[in-house]
């Protein structure tokens, strides 16, 4: 039996030595049916109520470790603890997941799309309903519940995912790229309204950006990844810059001038590197 408190005092996520191999797709690093290590002997652990950022080059296995930590890829070798139990053969039910791509349903309504969760768990529908109506608030949409996901802006669209994931009220949320079709205004409301929720209740939230302004302006610790193959950590940095914080604000001052300076120092080889792999 787990120990309670030693599960209470645990990372929210503790990547262990983790590596993923997959074949290797023809003409990529060789040939088909050959092995691509795209992440290798990665050990890092997530606190509990934190906000890390993971980054680096395009293609380096940040998706990977994002789909390991939810239970949607198993590691080759090495495990993954979540609150200090072993993550084995099923999916993370202590985390919310939102994808970079759009995952609503076209053919049900914003209160629809953020009931379908509470739906599955087989919530009573009154209670669901109530529930879903007051997330949408929270993110701006009151009013909104009757539309379909094409009468929504992006913006919006990526409210609605939003409140769909957190009305389950995860313990964890992983987030892969959420904001990077957006245009750069909505961009920087979505962000900051991301913060708002997160100062709220304190997830522990692990974010995928190839943007180093959006990791740093929003981070607790930034984690920087090397290029691939054979991904792992190279370096990570503690983010001490004052919250409550407005993205845009945060981004005009010296001390993260001074952080994205040092940061990008180490990132920019590795994304050379991967650049120059991607051209192959």
């Amino acid at each position: 039996m787990v120990d309670a408190m030693a599960i209470q005092s645990a990372p929210a996520i503790a990547f262990k030595k983790v590596t993923c191999c997959f074949p290797k797709a023809a003409g990529k690093y060789g040939s088909a049916g050959e092995i691509y290590t795209a992440v290798k002997d990665v050990s890092l652990e997530i606190k509990d109520g934190e906000f890390v950022s993971v980054v680096g080059p395009t293609g380096c296995g940040k998706s990977t470790l994002l789909n390991v930590a939810a239970g949607l890829i198993r590691p080759t070798s090495g495990t993954i603890d979540i609150f200090g139990a072993s993550l084995v053969g099923g999916t993370n039910r202590e985390a919310g997941y939102m994808f970079q791509a759009e995952s609503l349903m076209a053919w049900r309504t914003a209160l629809q799309n953020v009931m379908v969760g509470l739906e599955y768990q087989g919530m009573d529908a009154a209670k669901a309903r109530d529930r879903a109506i007051g997330w949408l608030a929270k993110v701006g949409l009151a009013g909104f519940e009757d539309r379909y996901p094409h009468q929504l802006s992006g913006g919006m669209r990526k409210r609605v995912s939003l409140a769909q994931m957190l009305v389950l009220d995860p313990r964890i949320v992983l987030l892969d790229e959420p904001f990077s079709a957006l245009d750069a205004q909505t961009r920087v409301l979505m962000e900051n309204e991301l913060l708002a929720l997160w100062a709220a209740n304190r997830k522990s939230v692990l974010f995928i950006t190839h943007d180093l302004e959006e990791a740093i302006s929003m981070s607790d610790r930034v984690v920087v990844l090397s290029a691939g193959p054979a991904t792992h950590p190279i370096a990570e940095f503690e983010i001490d810059l004052p919250r409550p914080r407005d993205v845009s604000e945060i981004r005009l001052t010296e001390q993260f001038l001074k952080l994205h300076h040092e940061i990008w120092d180490v990132m920019k080889e590795e994304v050379l590197k991967g650049y120059a792999q991607s051209k192959r």
